[in-house]
């Protein structure tokens, strides 16, 4: 039996450590936003103190079925005012610690579902 993934994500994380993630041999060590349609961008913080609602409002336009929040180190929650227009546009939000979001970005990517993955990449 041969055994293969559905559909391969654009941008599959390929490693990750305290403060970097890897793509496809590019380290990368800017808070990023991925997706799994080939989304892409910088996402201006580096401490969890520098998020606010204007940071959760900009995934919005993306419009994917789940957003995956990789908080830094720690799991660490987004307050729930920062996540209303999220909520009102039925886009669901998990919490968890960035490593977690890497490999949950790529199982979840790896299977055609359109998600981003809005990781925090502190400073070790």
């Amino acid at each position: 039996m041969k055994l293969h993934a559905d559909h391969p994500a654009s941008f599959s994380i390929t490693a990750y450590g305290p403060g970097w993630i890897s793509l496809g041999g590019e380290k990368i060590t800017q808070s990023t936003v991925l997706g799994s349609h080939g989304e892409r961008m910088d996402w201006a913080c580096q401490l969890f103190s520098d998020l606010g609602q204007d940071h959760f409002n900009q995934l919005a336009g993306f419009k994917p079925e789940l957003i995956l929040f990789g908080s830094g180190q720690h799991l660490r929650r987004p307050r729930p005012e920062w996540l209303a227009l999220l909520a009102a546009s039925r886009i669901g939000v998990e919490a968890m610690d960035t490593a977690a979001a890497c490999r949950t970005y790529n199982i979840l990517a790896g299977e055609g579902r359109h998600v981003l993955a809005a990781l925090l990449l502190e400073k070790a």
